[in-house]
């Protein structure tokens, strides 16, 4: 069985119920972000965890593969955490 991929092949993932194709494997958080209309600049990206794995935000800068074994990944928007 190859390993390689097909170039033409699509990303999915979702931002909080609406569903979003890439053609990239990777992107970063900001690259997400860019493609929400209306986006609100204080909401932060939060990725699903997957089994015991919990929520996490996502930075801008940071790369997130979409080629993910358990399905697109999801992600929700979710206002700045202030704790203290």
């Amino acid at each position: 069985m190859s390993e390689h991929k097909d170039p033409h092949e699509k990303y999915f993932y979702f931002v909080n119920n609406d569903k979003y194709e890439s053609e990239l494997p990777k992107l970063t958080g900001a690259q997400i972000k860019a493609r929400i209309p209306n986006l609100d600049p204080t909401l932060q990206l939060s990725l699903e965890g997957h089994g015991a794995h919990p929520d996490r935000i996502i930075g801008d800068n940071e790369i997130v593969s979409l080629d993910d074994d358990h399905g697109p990944l999801r992600f929700t928007l979710v206002p700045p955490a202030n704790f203290g």
